[in-house]
């Protein structure tokens, strides 16, 4: 893309209302508008960001093997009467009539509705295990909603659903879900620790959420230092292997890691000193265990082998997609702008041309721009008459991983400058060796952590 052609609507002032380094840097760096209090219109750059964290997640729900599927957000209120939560739920959920005077709601998330589907459709234990899961616009009337994306109205979300015969089989689902979150969250450049949680109104007793370590997040944590060393790497992982999946679970879980809900003082003082730690967290996703609490009242039951009609074991999980964004800013930036890990990304590479008009500079650029898309990347040109000065700052603000400059003077040399935006380091080299290098960083697996190459390099959406 060509900035002159991009609709890039950059700030240079800090605004007034973005009180994180998220909020603050999101709406510096173009990405996002505020519509009205928690909602917000998502611009080019961070819907390209949002859609590569939608694709990361949706390739590592298929790889796992939950099946995608879409819901709708209005929902009958008749449905969360019938498992008892439209009147326990609270303010959050916005409630609605339509013209013929019905109740209707706003769906915060699909407990009721996917039981409802499943009651409709599956009868039998041969049809189990099954896990269905949907991306989808939520809304929760929060009292302030603040931070931007990090506690919006509107947000987009990962919540999948798991059926299955028994308990056992629910918690292979369960074991499933924490590995593949563990990869979704590596992919993006994250450390995301599983901590034991409160499972708050969704219910159940076996709940984990997904915590980034962060000075601005709204949960404090308590942890055992060894986790944070913890990484599934290139490891090959076969969700068909359930005692891979407990082993890799057991892993992560066995370190002390709480959050201040389900914080067990007496457990964290038995860790050497050395070892504790308390830090601020964001959270970024759930997973849950909840049995039969919603499969009893809306009768979703499977004949047994035996010919008995048992209710169905569930399971939630979710991952707060458009959060994420917020999530790894606060992870991942310094006082110049965001730093995105190459694996989300919006552009791979930006080029800056110092000099604008000058024919061998904007040859070459051309040429650079052409090679690196050639072989499959998407570099940002700055191909504005902008001073060299305010291209650097506005690369720096948007954070591509990567940067190569042309000016006459390197080329009467030979060469352009590669910078790495998180190091700031800088190596000269010819035009044609910095492609080369740049490609070489993406390849093979496009920024992803080894071993969590996307399926045959295609998006989600080749695979419906």
């Amino acid at each position: 893309m060509r900035l002159s052609r991009y609709f890039l609507p950059v700030l240079k002032e800090n605004p007034a209302e973005a009180q994180i380094v998220s909020h603050r840097l999101m709406l510096r760096a173009g990405m996002i508008k505020q519509a009205q209090a928690g909602i917000y219109s998502w611009l080019p750059l961070g819907f390209k960001v949002l859609r590569k964290i939608e694709n990361i997640v949706h390739e590592e729900q298929i790889r796992a093997g939950h099946i995608p599927m879409l819901m709708p957000t209005l929902q009958s209120a008749d449905l969360w009467r019938e498992s008892g939560r439209y009147d326990d739920y609270g303010e959050e959920m916005l409630r609605i009539k339509d013209r013929h005077g019905r109740d209707m709601l706003y769906g915060p998330t699909n407990e009721e509705m996917i039981t409802d589907i499943f009651r409709a459709h599956v009868g039998s234990y041969k049809d189990l295990p099954l896990t269905l899961y949907h991306i989808q616009w939520k809304f929760r009337d929060e009292v302030r909603p603040r931070f931007g994306v990090m506690r919006g109205r509107e947000f987009l979300m990962k919540d999948g659903y798991n059926f299955d015969v028994d308990y056992e089989s629910a918690m292979r689902a369960y074991d499933r879900h924490m590995v593949s979150y563990l990869r979704t969250y590596e992919r993006m450049g994250l450390k995301a620790i599983p901590m034991r949680a409160d499972s708050g109104p969704i219910g159940g007793d076996d709940t984990h959420e997904f915590l980034v370590l962060a000075d601005t997040g709204e949960s404090e944590v308590f942890y055992d230092a060894a986790i944070t060393d913890l990484t599934l790497g290139d490891r090959a992982i076969n969700y068909d292997d359930a005692a891979q999946l407990r082993a890799i679970c057991d892993e992560w879980t066995t370190p002390y890691a709480r959050t201040d809900e389900t914080h067990d003082e007496a457990k964290f003082n038995a860790l050497p000193e050395a070892s504790r730690r308390t830090s601020r967290a964001i959270e970024v996703g759930q997973i849950f265990y909840f049995g039969t609490k919603y499969s009893e009242p809306l009768n979703a039951a499977v004949q047994t082998a035996d010919g008995e009609k048992v209710p169905v074991h569930m399971g939630s999980h979710g991952i707060g997609v458009s959060r994420l964004l917020g999530a790894i800013i606060e992870a991942s930036h310094d006082d110049k702008g965001i730093i995105w890990p190459e694996g989300v990304t919006p552009f791979h590479c930006g080029i800056v041309n110092l000099k604008q008009g000058d024919a061998e500079a904007d040859a070459a650029c051309d040429k650079i721009y052409a090679a690196l898309t050639a072989v499959g990347l998407e570099p940002l040109y700055d191909d504005t008459n902008e001073r060299a000065g305010g291209k650097f700052a506005t690369m720096d603000l948007i954070g591509l991983p990567w940067r190569i400059t042309v000016g006459p003077r390197g080329l009467k040399n030979g060469v352009v400058e590669l910078t790495s935006r998180r190091t700031g380091e800088s190596v000269e080299l010819s035009p044609e060796e910095a492609v080369k290098k740049v490609a070489e960083i993406y390849a093979p697996h496009h920024g992803h952590a080894p071993g969590t190459e996307p399926m045959a390099g295609r998006s989600f959406h080749t695979w419906l």
